[in-house]
């Protein structure tokens, strides 16, 4: 059974669209378990369930029988979520006979859900004439087989809905989760990593004939490689071994996949997408077949695919042309792809993998792009060059889109831009509360481009500096020069306001290009404080840049992420003072700054105290707080909705942080995205954080938001609200209380996450 789910998996996910994809499900699924019917039901647009495909059954009944939840035995397994195995189905009472499927011959039936991501997307039936009771293996294996599918036909139900490009293309909607608010219409950009067969985008070409010239010069440039491949080994090779060579330029010839990917083009498919598809379709027949030695041609068809398409690539590369308002697509968008295009350009970002707290998602809003994350669904490679719509509030994407919601969105726009505007007339009010109790709103930081929107908006200082920004955006390590320069920049732009710096944070869902770190589990690995530990020589240079760079201006702060005990702080202490000596030898004439500890793991918050002791300040990191607190990787998009800044465990953690940090007398601040959530800025500023440091977009809401409310008013919200068991209930109450304010505009749409 098990050789038969992987066979029947491999031919599905080779089929080219989703009628395809069905017939292979129902035909190879009726002969593995040996019945006579095997169908499946998918959900339709208007919610129902409709026979899709079938074997077994009438053919004409295919498109035209449609169950509701509940009704029929298909239905029922719908509202029951699993299973249902009957021997004699036309004696139980849901059962609904259906004239148009000449189903009345078959008596046993066994149907199992196809869930993905918790929706029913449809129901997997066989049957049987003779009166069979399914044992449990036959069961198991059509759960499995429904598990296995589910995605399948995800992808392909989405993929269906997209057409050619010239052709009258479909409005569609695809769920994400929310990585940076805002609405954003332009043209997708779809940006791949080099020489990846299968994230190469669906594009069309017009001039065949140059096309065609193109296809060849490529083959051409490759032949030539391989040719030269196979004089340097010659002597290192026998000849057996050398055959290789002769096969790969056999394959490349026009009698061979050069023919099929000619034939392509000449329908109209641009070069890299023809290529692409050919030898993805001789791969998985490859990949299938029995014998090993077969199975291993795959490997080398990959490794020729890759070169071909990597000369394919990089003359496209070099006369790509971003449009005016373009989305950003990519399977896992990085810092390094935003740098990449024009800033004036960027309208919008869409990343098919990610949270709404992954690292670009951060730097999304920092740098007020609208964006959508974890687009599972999403048939990425076929939308460049495609109208989309971002919704940033509900984490929904649109490809082209209708008149009726282009007009939709427009005037949603139109009202973001309006409520902007309302609230720049903040910028030079204080941050206090209806009874004059003051709270510093400072900003997060990583770019330039941060600093002139950041002091637009009223900040009144830097509770987060991200040092690793510059360190991303590089091909090497910068020098310690580079870094001095770089971080005047910032602490100038800022004087006389404070300027907290955070050492080097790398590792997890930051990794850097040219210091890359290979980990089953990164997050729970060598990052943060523990790698500039272990590599003193990239801690020395940074902290010296910073003392340098504070000379004369003495605004610098700095903080040490992702700390877990006292001597990995004591460790870090004598490596500061190191340096600060060093520069006073060196005839420096500065001053010691302040430090500070992130509170981001568990331990560090049993240990504020301790720690506090030895510090100046605090400063929470509540993304990874968060993320550790609950056991969820904020990256998984499978998780995404566990993810919840407002669960009560959080919140219980956040007030025992800044209640033991006063217990020491140091100051304690939040820099994580719960500081700019304007309902969360009330609960943080009632538990007594003396700073609340957040992305700039978000500075002028939650200004709003303290100066309609009284301390003592926050401060009965949060009574109420940690008494109440859920992360839900506790928003709700949150949301209520805006509502009161008359912040209703504030408040976060409800199917985004927290």
């Amino acid at each position: 059974m098990l050789n038969s789910l992987r066979s029947i998996v491999q031919e599905v996910n080779a089929a080219r669209d989703l009628k395809t994809a069905l017939a292979i499900i129902v035909s190879r699924v009726k002969t593995a378990m040996k019945t006579e019917v095997c169908s499946v039901y998918l959900r339709g647009p208007e919610g129902d369930y409709v026979l899709m495909a079938t074997e077994g059954l009438n053919a004409d009944a295919v498109g035209r029988v449609r169950l509701k939840d509940g009704e029929g035995l298909v239905g029922r397994v719908v509202t029951r979520e699993e299973p249902i195995n009957l021997e004699q189905a036309e004696t139980h009472p849901s059962y609904q006979y259906f004239p148009e499927t000449g189903e009345e011959r078959f008596s046993s039936f066994l149907g199992v859900p196809i869930i993905h991501h918790r929706k029913v997307l449809g129901v997997l039936v066989v049957q049987q004439v003779e009166r069979r009771r399914f044992d449990e293996g036959d069961e198991a294996f059509l759960v499995t087989m429904s598990a296995q599918l589910a995605g399948v036909i995800a992808h392909a139900e989405a993929t269906g809905v997209m057409v050619a490009i010239g052709e009258k293309a479909a409005q569609a909607k695809f769920a994400g989760v929310s990585g940076a608010s805002g609405i954003a219409m332009g043209e997708a950009v779809v940006i791949t990593p080099p020489a990846d067969l299968r994230s190469v985008p669906y594009k069309t070409c017009t001039d065949v004939e140059a096309e065609l010239a193109f296809f060849q010069k490529c083959l051409q440039a490759v032949r030539e490689d391989i040719k030269g491949l196979g004089e340097q080994l010659k002597t290192r090779l026998n000849r057996e071994e050398q055959a290789l060579f002769d096969a790969y330029l056999a394959m490349l010839n026009d009698a061979s996949l050069g023919k099929e990917v000619t034939e392509r083009i000449r329908q109209g498919t641009a070069a890299p997408s023809a290529w692409a598809d050919v030898i993805l379709e001789h791969e998985r027949t490859f990949s299938s077949m029995n014998d090993a030695y077969l199975r291993e041609r795959a490997t080398d068809l990959r490794d020729l695919g890759r070169r071909v398409l990597a000369y394919l690539q990089e003359s496209n590369q070099k006369c790509r042309i971003y449009p005016d308002q373009t989305i950003l697509v990519g399977e896992e968008l990085t810092a390094s792809m935003l740098g990449e295009i024009p800033k004036d350009k960027l309208a919008g970002l869409v990343s098919v993998q990610g949270s709404s707290n992954s690292h670009v998602a951060i730097l999304a809003r920092a740098m007020d792009i609208p964006t959508v994350m974890a687009a599972v669904d999403l048939p990425y490679t076929q939308v460049d060059g495609r109208t989309l719509i971002v919704d940033g509030y509900k984490g929904t994407v649109y490809t082209d889109p209708g008149p009726e919601l282009r007009k939709h969105y427009k005037a949603i726009y139109l009202e973001e831009q309006e409520l902007v505007k309302g609230l720049e007339a903040l910028k030079d009010l204080p941050c206090e509360t209806t009874d004059h109790y003051r709270l510093p709103l400072w900003v997060n930081t990583g770019l330039m481009t941060d600093v002139v929107r950041s002091l637009e908006r009223g900040a009144e200082g830097v509770g987060l500096y991200r040092t690793e920004v510059p360190f991303l955006l590089r091909d090497r390590f910068p020098s310690e020069e580079e870094q001095r320069s770089i971080y005047q920049e910032q602490l100038s732009a800022f004087a006389p306001h404070t300027v907290t710096m955070r050492t080097l944070d790398i590792g997890g869902d930051k990794a850097l290009p040219y210091f890359p770190i290979e980990e089953a589990n990164p997050f729970l690995g060598w990052r943060g404080i523990r790698v500039t530990l272990d590599h003193p020589e990239i801690f020395l240079a940074q902290i010296r840049a910073m003392i340098k760079a504070s000379e004369g201006l003495d605004n610098l702060r700095i903080l040490l992420p992702m700390i877990t005990s006292v001597p990995e702080l004591e460790a870090a202490k004598v490596l500061i003072y190191r340096a600060f000596n060093e520069l006073l030898e060196e005839g420096h004439s500065v001053k010691l700054p302040p430090l500070g500890v992130m509170i981001e793991v568990p331990s560090a918050v049993y240990q504020a105290r301790e720690l506090s002791a030895r510090v100046d300040f605090l400063s929470v990191g509540s993304n990874d707080l968060t993320q550790y607190l609950l056991a969820v990787d904020r990256n998984n998009a499978r998780v995404a909705d566990v993810y919840q800044a407002y669960h009560p465990a959080v919140l219980r953690a956040l007030r025992s942080v800044v209640d033991d940090g006063h217990a020491e007398g140091v100051s304690v601040g939040i820099c994580g995205e719960l500081a700019g959530d304007p309902g969360a800025a009330i609960l943080l500023m009632a538990m007594g954080y003396d700073v609340l440091s957040m992305n700039a977009t978000n500075l002028p809401k939650v200004k709003s938001v303290i100066r309609s409310i009284s301390l003592e008013q926050a401060r009965a919200l949060l009574s109420e609200v940690m008494t109440l068991p859920d992360a839900d209930q506790i928003r709700q109450r949150v949301d209520d209380t805006l509502r009161d304010l008359g912040a209703t505009r504030l408040i976060r749409p409800a199917s985004s996450t927290d």
